[in-house]
């Protein structure tokens, strides 16, 4: 594929994304596969790194991802650019390269990855899952019991059980819910973390089909736009203007107050 053919095909991922381009450095990098240049809006792909067109479409991908979440957002005051934000684009883009057959998963047409998969999703992920809703509901009779003889279930669960409350209150809620165990422990307490119903409903269905966790979390629990073209950058950076500002102020009063405790002790102990 030539630079112009990979950009063609990265066209069809989303709508409405400024220019770019494509290069094909005809090099070998040991440091990265590929670069994104958000002041150029330039996609770099090492090609000799390479070894196949999903290789290439992978990278290339990649790097289009950056360009989409740099172009939705603003530049990154904070210079973070594989934020959750990123990977749910990335992810969002390789499902639709996917569908249209630009890009092959490996991982589902391998047959090493796919009995390995099968493996871990059946006699981990579920089995750990089931262990821990029955684990909720073992919780709640221990909740139960400390209610009846007027005791704290928080001091049993840290104490007694070396269990963090917090965790064992949503082992409960996982049960109480009867959320799916077929989604893995981490995403049923994401999923019970949910206050609004519908969004929970919704969230659970998106994990059983395998949806991954940052696109759950960004695009259907926050709601955020694919492009993210609904926060204005100019708002964005203002936005972090006064934080920053915010914490400067916040920080010069806590000197202001140590210098006064510490002349205080020095005149106490000259």
């Amino acid at each position: 594929m030539n630079n112009q053919q990979i950009k063609e095909k990265l066209q069809q991922l989303a709508d409405d994304i400024p220019d770019f381009t494509v290069v094909l450095s005809g090099k070998k990098s040991k440091k990265v596969d590929g670069l994104y240049k958000p002041d150029k809006k330039e996609i770099i792909i090492h090609s000799k790194n390479m070894k196949s067109d999903d290789d290439t479409m992978y990278t290339a991908i990649h790097e289009f991802a950056h360009h989409v979440h740099c172009c939705g957002s603003g530049v990154p005051v904070s210079g973070r650019y594989h934020t959750r934000s990123f990977w749910a684009i990335l992810h969002n883009l390789l499902k639709k390269a996917e569908e249209k057959k630009i890009y092959n998963n490996i991982f589902k047409e391998d047959e090493d990855f796919i009995k390995l998969t099968k493996t871990i999703r059946e006699n981990y992920i579920i089995k750990n899952g089931m262990l821990m809703k029955e684990l909720g509901g073992l919780l709640a009779k221990a909740r139960k019991y400390c209610f009846e003889r007027h005791l704290s279930f928080d001091d049993y669960a840290d104490r007694e059980l070396g269990i963090h409350r917090t965790i064992a209150v949503a082992l409960i809620n996982i049960h109480d819910m009867d959320v799916s165990p077929e989604i893995g422990f981490e995403n049923m307490k994401t999923v019970v973390s949910i206050k609004v119903p519908e969004k929970r409903a919704l969230a659970e269905k998106s994990f059983i089909e395998k949806e991954s966790p940052d696109i759950v979390k960004d695009f259907i629990i926050e709601k955020k736009d694919f492009s993210e073209k609904s926060e204005d950058p100019v708002k964005k950076l203002i936005a972090e203007k006064n934080k920053i500002i915010r914490t400067i102020d916040t920080l010069e009063k806590k000197l202001i107050d140590i210098n006064t405790r510490l002349s205080s002790l020095e005149n106490i102990n000259p």
